[in-house]
């Protein structure tokens, strides 16, 4: 029987590093196969894809309760599929409420786990830990931090370094920057748009307003954000300098944050893109306010954004839910542009955090070795 390892990825971002892995899995170990639940990205690395979770990545706890009954269906043929056809060993990456109930399932069935991409129980549900211990074989953090959060767990935990660096570094770029770009990153899921865009439009005439000369670049992730995004400016009544000066683009995302002064950014992966890519970010996130109760209660962090908890400093202002003015968000990304309050201090951080994250190193090769020596391959 072949040696198959499976491969679980649930949102975009996870689809980028799964495809990652399969590379480097297949560099080093030509005949094995590997199938599992992903993306465009796996399945282009030629990952046999039996879920396609292109649409699979939600936010919001109201949300997610919609789908659940889904969520279990697909939970229960993956369990079956795995009892069939008992791959070597299954990497679950990121996903937590998802992949928690998945890899029970699949201890139960004997089957390797290897977890990649810590929960963030260092952010809330530290209760998860006991569970992750009792049915995960081992744990790759891509934050230095994150090990330590399992200590005592009896969990194998290790710092395996960010797949970002890796992933980016063909983006990364040492020219100068024009220092009149600016990018707006409002998220790609609908509700991110619908709450974030409008504040940021707003921001960006305050900034054009103190210097005429910036210009904005708006790239957006697939098409129907295209489409919404075009709704959302049409609907507001926005100076013509603005709107002239105002690009819009599917795609393109992380060649903006390489040629970008500085920009504005929902909370999130897209913050750890921005500080990779060299270019600084206001943060922010605005939600529903059943889910913004729910959240402030559950998380206990002196920040949401990953660059400020690598460094152990404030390296991204935030502005969050109602802190999410367009004053407060032109004011933030002013003072991180050329000549900017802060921009110094911030670019001084950026490059600690990238250190922190693993520099040059080959996170997926490290990854890899974790995964073949877990299914007993090597």
């Amino acid at each position: 029987m072949a040696e198959t390892i499976w491969i679980i990825a649930g949102e975009s971002s996870g689809d980028a590093y799964g495809a990652e892995l399969a590379q480097e899995l297949r560099r080093q170990r030509p005949e094995l196969s590997i199938r599992g639940m992903g993306g465009i990205q796996m399945r282009q690395m030629g990952v046999d894809c039996f879920v396609d979770s292109t649409e699979l990545g939600i936010v919001g706890f109201i949300e997610v309760l919609k789908k659940l009954p889904f969520f279990l269906r697909l939970l229960k043929e993956i369990a079956s599929r795995a009892k069939k056809e008992r791959p070597d060993a299954v990497v679950l990456i990121d996903y937590p409420g998802f992949n928690l109930r998945l890899a029970e399932k699949l201890h139960k069935l004997g089957i390797p786990v290897v977890w990649f991409i810590s929960p963030q129980v260092w952010a809330w549900k530290k209760g998860r830990i006991p569970r992750l211990a009792a049915c995960v074989d081992r744990m790759l953090c891509i934050f230095p931090f994150e090990p330590k959060v399992y200590e005592g767990s009896g969990l194998d935990a290790r710092f395996v370094g960010h797949p970002l660096l890796e992933v980016l570094s063909t983006y990364r770029r040492t020219e100068e920057r024009d220092p009149n770009r600016v990018v707006l990153l409002p998220g790609s899921r609908t509700g991110e748009i619908q709450r974030l865009l409008p504040v940021f439009l707003k921001a960006a005439v305050l900034m054009q307003e103190q210097n005429p000369l910036l210009h904005f670049h708006l790239p957006l992730a697939r098409e129907k954000n295209l489409f919404q995004a075009e709704e959302i400016i049409n609907g507001m009544d926005l100076p013509q300098t603005l709107r002239s000066s105002l690009s819009l683009c599917v795609g393109y995302a992380r060649e903006e944050m390489a040629l970008g002064a500085a920009g504005m950014a929902a909370s999130g992966t897209v913050t750890v893109e921005a500080a990779i890519l060299g270019m600084p970010v206001a943060v922010s996130y605005k939600m529903g306010w059943l889910n913004w109760q729910i959240a402030k209660r559950l998380v206990k962090l002196p920040s949401i954004t990953i660059a400020n908890l690598v460094t152990g400093k404030t390296v991204f202002e935030e502005k969050l839910q109602d802190d999410a003015t367009p004053e407060a968000l032109a004011q933030a990304t002013m003072a991180i542009l050329p000549g900017g309050a802060r921009r110094s201090l911030v670019m001084e951080g950026i490059r600690d955090c990238v250190e922190k994250l693993g520099g040059d190193r080959r996170a997926s090769e490290n990854v890899a070795q974790q995964v073949l020596e877990v299914a007993k391959l090597v």
